[in-house]
């Protein structure tokens, strides 16, 4: 039989161990929960970029964006109509 804890991405709440000091996994969801209210995560990523840009140890020359990190806006400017890319009707096949 599988060990449902690893037969999945990531784990379940209810498994994570239960070490002395750490709590039940609800404990463990409402610590995370909090964490993120209270904006740990940002700092998290920001404090070191920050650093980092400070001793100018950053090269962006090789960065990519995507619309999972970015959000795309919608409705953007208005440039006239679409451009026709094609050389004209497919021909018929039949």
């Amino acid at each position: 039989m599988r060990d449902p804890v690893r037969a999945v991405h990531g784990i379940r709440w209810e498994f994570l161990p239960q070490e002395p000091g750490f709590g039940s996994g609800m404990t463990r969801w409402r610590q995370l929960r909090d964490w993120n209210e209270a904006g740990v995560w940002q700092r998290l990523h920001e404090v070191p970029l920050c650093e980092l840009w400070a001793a100018d140890l950053l090269d962006f020359s090789r960065a990519a964006v995507d619309s999972s990190h970015i959000r795309a806006m919608k409705s953007g400017p208005v440039t006239g109509p679409p451009r026709w890319t094609g050389a004209g009707p497919a021909a018929s096949t039949t």
